[in-house]
């Protein structure tokens, strides 16, 4: 039978992931399997047999630039993302940050900044006595860098800009997109705390500050945690403003123009697995890693819709062991990829080989849902989806605990402290005891990216955790000349049960999309997930275009209240446009997934 998806996928893999000659899918999973492999210092031949063995019939999909870079001979790094340094508060040093931003971009990375280290728009510099034109002004300096980036051929750019909910200038972040066209190249995320979602409950007033030093004369000085300083520095409040009203004025922005989303900082932080030696104060471009400065992204997901046994059937049934298996080789793969990429700066290396952080996820799951006959967002689908994060994630564990008594730790683990942090502590005694004897490779093991090119390159299969956006729909893509195709798509799980039950029509009884799938699935398949995944999770939250506001401000407070490490959302606008169209009427996609904006 031929492959369901077969024109879209040798579409994608021609004009992104094919090198030179290769002929087939399969010369490129050769190529990626051979370069993993050479790190290794015995059994070369046999792990490039067991790589190439994942890769085949997309069932492990590694990120895109591990696809297009691997075995080649272009200067390219084989990380999706990076986060970047801090950008020191000087002409100099946001310049430094800006060349560091063009190569890192230059070689194929997508990168994230904190903007909360530059003054606020007013502020007078002592040094020269100009004044300060704040931060939302140099994000155009790097919108601009990134469009000319990309004008020389490089992949598409994606950064993530964020500002802390307490710098000055956080109301011009907030509405720094709602122009048609201004900081295209950029996704927003406001640092979201405690503090201030305790102020805003409370309905207090808020305090915006910005460290002391800064500023010349006298003023109200309170003691704040800040980017680049470790210990709680004196910071001048600014100004006072009601929480909840900035609270409803980002959700406002987020209601009309999709942007910006939220990070509730604090609890990354606190649930990161290396809070004794890092702060963290930006994710990648789409959310699902949270990095320290020069941090790496080291992406995979394992596509669910492989290992579903007679799909669309009574005795349909998920290979929980094909799936255990899989995730064995996986994260060996992933690991060989810190040792076989290349870096575009020296600092990026140094962290990757510290912490050796990797993310790996799954993707297909609303599709696999359906083949198996369960509808996303049935307390059965939850069960299940937990289910799966579970087996996956204490998996990769034990395997990589596995790899540090053959290869080494990471060298940043302090075990005691690890130890103690509180995903580590809830993980099951087995692999408390392993890394206590014998360490942990990685220091990161888990993550749900969007993946929206590499499904579309396995068939088109639903992206990462997300329902399925509609059973058929035209979509742009870029060919292997830049230049955007619409094309029309069947989603795969549908495809699939058109062949099964011998028709060309109707969807499997079980089929929901994202247009009638109720807000409150979204947060709950997120919620059963985030106990499993130690980096984070890229989930966007479709919401109607008729959601009054009321209802829509209901999402963040209960993302809050479910422990998730995030909120985004996307809801119809005239500023975002949308690639999606469905068959008969549009359909909408999420930002994240927008044409310039995916990250893989």
């Amino acid at each position: 039978m031929e492959q369901i998806g077969a024109d879209i996928s040798w579409r994608v893999w021609k004009a992104k992931y094919r090198y030179r000659d290769e002929g087939t899918i399969a010369d490129t999973w050769q190529r990626v399997a051979r370069a993993l492999a050479a790190v290794e210092t015995k059994d070369q031949a046999s792990w490039e047999q067991r790589f190439f063995g994942i890769l085949q019939d997309f069932k492990f999909l590694p990120g895109g630039r591990v696809q297009a870079g691997a075995g080649t001979e272009h200067n390219v790094t084989l990380f999706n993302c990076f986060v970047m340094g801090r950008i020191e508060d000087s002409i100099t040093g946001i310049f430094a940050a800006l060349e560091e931003a063009a190569v890192t971009m230059q070689q194929g990375g997508g990168i994230g900044y904190d903007f909360s280290t530059l003054r606020p728009r007013g502020a007078r510099a002592k040094a020269v006595g100009a004044i300060a034109s704040g931060p939302v002004s140099f994000m155009h300096v790097w919108d601009a860098m990134c469009g000319t980036i990309l004008s020389t051929g490089a992949r598409r750019g994606a950064m993530m800009a964020t500002l802390r909910c307490d710098h000055p200038d956080i109301e011009e972040f907030i509405a720094a997109k709602q122009k048609s066209g201004a900081l295209r190249h950029f996704n927003l995320s406001v640092q979201v705390t405690d503090a201030f979602m305790a102020a805003v409950k409370e309905n207090a007033e808020w305090s915006l500050v910005f460290p002391a030093a800064t500023f010349d004369g006298e003023g109200e000085i309170v003691m704040r945690d800040w980017p680049g300083y470790e210990e709680k520095v004196p910071c001048r409040i600014v100004r006072r403003v009601p929480a909840r009203a900035l609270w409803d004025r980002i959700l406002r922005a987020t209601y009309d123009y999709a942007e910006p989303g939220v990070l509730f900082i604090d609890r990354i932080n606190r649930l990161n697995n290396l809070w004794y030696s890092e702060h963290i104060s930006t994710t990648n471009p789409c959310g699902e890693i949270p990095l320290p400065p020069y941090g790496a992204c080291d992406l995979g997901s394992i596509n669910l819709t492989r290992f579903v046994n007679e799909p669309f059937s009574p005795r349909a049934k998920l290979d929980m062991k094909a799936i255990e298996k899989t995730v064995q080789v996986a994260v060996r793969l992933l690991d060989n990829v810190i040792d076989a990429s290349r870096f575009p700066l020296p600092q990026q290396a140094g962290s990757a080989y510290e912490t050796r952080r990797i993310g790996l996820g799954t993707t297909g799951l609303a599709d696999a849902l359906l083949m198996l006959g369960y509808q996303y967002g049935s307390d059965e689908s939850l069960m299940l989806a937990a289910e799966i994060m579970g087996l996956v994630c204490h998996t990769a564990y034990r395997t990589s605990i596995g790899l540090a008594e053959e290869k080494g730790s990471f060298p940043d683990l302090d075990r005691d402290k690890y130890l103690d942090g509180p995903f580590i502590r809830g993980l099951p005694e087995d692999i408390r005891q392993g890394i206590a004897d014998k360490g942990i490779r990685n220091s990161h093991l888990i993550a749900i990216a969007p993946t929206g090119t590499i499904s579309l390159l396995a068939g088109n299969v639903s992206s990462g955790l997300e329902p399925v956006f509609a059973a058929s729909y035209r979509r742009k893509i870029l060919d292997e000349n830049g230049e955007p195709q619409e094309l029309f798509l069947i989603d795969y799980a549908v495809e699939l049960w058109h062949r099964t039950a011998a028709t060309t029509e109707g969807v499997p009884p079980e089929f929901v999309t994202v247009e009638n799938l109720p807000v409150r699935a979204h947060l709950d398949m997120q919620a059963a997930l985030q106990p499993f995944v130690d980096n984070s999770i890229s989930k966007t939250i479709n919401v109607p275009e008729d959601c009054p506001f009321s209802e829509f401000r209901r999402i963040y407070d209960l993302a809050y209240e479910m422990g998730l490490k995030g909120c985004t959302t996307f809801r119809p606008n005239p500023v975002t446009g949308a690639i999606l169209s469905g068959a008969e009427e549009s359909v909408e996609a999420p930002h994240c997934c927008m044409l310039e904006r995916e990250a893989d």
